[in-house]
């Protein structure tokens, strides 16, 4: 019942934008300021709070904040840069930002929110709520979707491609799921001839395995042991969508028991079609050249050694049988669950 109210909430606040011909002012760019100091604090509370009412609370007057500070005319000109918590991707042709963040009532319920923020040359506020009926679906590969019945996800990459002189947006998002499992998703954003949001398109072109969503798909899924951290992302010197292999643990192909093994499959995008590429390492590999994985950096570009070192112990132990799980302490859950709520950091995961 709160998930109906909330839409209704959202939908009412979005039917009282006011259209406005002017820049971004000094004005303005105060009162966009001053809401995102707000904002913050409610972005902070609504993810690392230790109590579900109060982070359901604090979600609640973060979306009615939200709605009210993108009515300030051009609005969409101004970053919000510092709420960490909350991503925001702008489309690499400005046509719009798609916001997403994510509410987490227990480990086993996660639901995200979001919209997307038109680009209006007059600077008015146009604005498509995003609606996660992800509990709602037992297929949530296999259909274009409108807003009103998203595949939740916090978006942490968009890469444009056209075809036939229509554009596709393609997302990168992260779903912590539930206690078991994460899942990483690549959906694929395009604009009606009324300039409606769909999500979803059959541009997936790879053959069905144990691991991978049954074909035909409209967006493709990684879903993975809880905590294996399997890395997706684009990598731009490879114009390819690049993404750890995923095995078993004990020969059962469950969701709950698929981890990471070092190795990396990708798409790539050719003729309108994300096309499966099996051995991303053959793929880049040239005459007198070491095999080298994706390049690993973080939102800024810069690589993460880190990140490196792990992927070199981990090609060496590729061979050697898992260690058991540890459960991991509660001070450790809530830094997961704060480096899980920082969207700007996800790719690098």
């Amino acid at each position: 019942m709160k998930h109906f109210l909330y839409l209704a909430a959202f939908l009412f606040l979005l039917s009282t934008g006011t259209a406005f011909a002017q820049h971004l002012t000094p004005e303005s760019r105060k009162q966009l300021a001053a809401a995102e100091d707000t904002l913050k604090v409610l972005g902070r509370k609504m993810i690392l709070d230790s109590t579900a009412t109060r982070r359901f609370a604090a979600d609640s007057m973060f979306i009615r904040r939200l709605v009210q500070t993108l009515k300030v005319p051009y609005s969409f000109d101004y970053p919000f840069d510092s709420i960490r918590h909350v991503s925001r991707l702008y489309a690499p042709d400005s046509a719009f930002r798609i916001i997403t963040w994510q509410f987490e009532r227990g480990e086993d319920f996660h639901r995200q929110r979001g919209a997307i923020q038109m680009n209006t040359p007059d600077g008015s506020l146009k604005l498509f709520p995003l609606i996660d009926m992800s509990d709602y679906t037992d297929n949530p590969f296999d259909s274009v979707r409108t807003n009103l019945n998203w595949i939740g996800a916090i978006y942490y990459k968009m890469v444009l491609k056209t075809f036939n002189d229509r554009k596709f947006y393609t997302l990168l998002g992260l779903d912590d799921h539930n206690g078991k499992t994460t899942r990483k998703w690549i959906d694929v954003l395009t604009f009606d001839r009324t300039g409606q949001p769909r999500f979803g398109a059959r541009v997936f072109a790879y053959k069905n395995d144990e691991i991978k969503p049954k074909q035909p798909v409209t967006r493709f899924c990684l879903e993975y042991k809880k905590d294996a951290r399997a890395r997706m992302n684009y990598d731009e010197s490879m114009d390819m969508i690049v993404f750890e292999h995923l095995v078993s643990l004990n020969g059962n192909t469950d969701h709950r028991n698929l981890v990471p093994d070092g190795d990396f499959e990708a798409f790539k995008w050719n003729n309108g079609r994300w096309e499966y590429v099996d051995k991303v390492f053959n793929f880049k590999l040239q005459d007198g050249e070491a095999p080298i994985p994706m390049p690993l950096k973080d939102y800024q570009g810069k690589s993460n050694e880190r990140m490196l070192d792990e992927q070199s112990i981990k090609n060496m132990q590729r061979d050697q049988p898992p260690a058991p799980a540890k459960k991991p302490s509660e001070q450790k859950k809530k830094l997961q669950k704060s480096q899980r709520a920082d969207p700007t950091q996800e790719g690098a995961n």
